[in-house]
């Protein structure tokens, strides 16, 4: 199995790691231990690239003789699984099978440990299996953490978000919309609801009139009365495409003498403000926003281990590079070095690896 090209980087999230057009699990990809060749990331501005001369066998070498015997030598794991694409993992996994007789995850698991355990085994999973993962988890037990399900679903394209519900459904037997729906509530979950349809208009074509219509119609439904329309929020910033919501936001600047994110800010407040906020910023800039959302994971007291680890192995392989360049400009400090002074141990060292170098 050859790939190659973004497009058939971007095929990986709906193809080959299972999914059709019509989002029906056929997860059918056949590997032969002796595989070498390329395999596309999931995007082109990723730190995470294919590893040249890549040979399945090969790895699952270095993996067994890591973990084989007493200790565990994590460097190198982190060499294979750090270097290597999704694509290429899931063809390490089954040769991994294939010639041992047990799953690599499985093994990992009962070697590792802590936050370091928790890279690896993100590592080792598809992109939607992943993301439907962190949302199982997200919703698991008392409470929830909202900010996960802000994170993905505010962030992910129509087609990512298809994939991953389907992936979702068929792992844990349950429907994602109605376990959203019954760990949520209010416009919050109208919002989330709204998300998940993957509806959005993905075409790049800006109506002038509506863009000036849809401006009054968000300036009318917050600033403009006492008490908010947050449906009409919903209608505009859930369903119209990139480049009309930043013309939206443009006229919406000019009739309000406001930023659209400064207008949220005054209008709501918990979750559903950062919801709103979260689709603004992924609107304008995904990078940037996920840039934000390291350096928050990090900044003060204590890191907040659950994001910072969910984006950097979401993002690797996908926009890495352009969220370092964005951090960068943002705080005058390089995600390397911020990654570097909030972490330790074989954690750190996984984490500077998805980096890529301090610059």
């Amino acid at each position: 199995m050859e790939l190659t090209g973004l497009q058939s980087s971007r095929n990986l999230y709906a193809g080959s790691f299972g999914l059709n057009q019509n989002c029906q699990l056929h997860f059918h990809l056949k590997v032969k231990t002796h595989f070498s060749g390329k395999m596309a990331a999931l995007g082109n501005r990723g730190v995470v690239t294919e590893a040249a001369g890549f040979k399945a066998e090969e790895d699952v070498e270095k993996l067994r003789g890591a973990m084989k015997g007493a200790g565990t030598d994590e460097a190198a794991i982190i060499e294979v699984l750090a270097h290597r694409t999704i694509a290429q993992r899931q063809l390490i996994k089954q040769a991994y099978k294939q010639s041992v007789g047990k799953d690599l995850d499985d093994d990992v698991k009962s070697e590792l440990t802590g936050n370091f355990e928790k890279v690896v085994v993100g590592l080792l999973m598809p992109a939607p299996k992943y993301d439907a993962y962190e949302l199982k988890n997200a919703m698991k037990g008392a409470g929830t953490e909202e900010a996960c399900l802000i994170d993905i679903l505010a962030s992910r394209t129509s087609a990512e978000i298809k994939a991953l519900i389907a992936v979702y459904n068929k792992d844990n037997e349950q429907n994602l919309e109605d376990d959203i729906c019954s760990d949520t509530s209010g416009m919050f979950q109208r919002v989330l609801v709204s998300l998940l349809t993957a509806g959005r208009d993905e075409s790049s074509k800006v109506d002038e009139a509506l863009a000036v219509q849809d401006a009054k119609d968000l300036y009318e439904a917050g600033e403009a009365r006492w008490g908010t329309d947050e449906v009409k929020f919903i209608t505009v910033l859930c369903v119209r495409n990139r480049e009309h919501l930043l013309r939206v936001f443009q006229e919406y600047q000019k009739l309000s003498g406001r930023d659209i994110e400064d207008s949220i800010k005054r209008e709501m407040s918990g979750s559903l403000e950062d919801a709103f906020l979260a689709i603004v910023k992924c609107i304008r800039s995904r990078p940037a926003f996920f840039a934000e959302r390291l350096y928050k994971s990090m900044k003060g007291l204590g890191t907040t281990d659950s994001v910072l680890i969910r984006i950097m192995v979401a993002r690797a392989e996908i926009d890495m590079l352009d969220i370092k360049a964005e951090f960068l400009k943002m705080y005058s400090k390089t995600l390397h070095s911020f990654i570097k002074g909030d972490s330790s141990g074989d954690y750190r060292q996984i984490l500077l690896e998805l980096c890529g170098g301090e610059k």
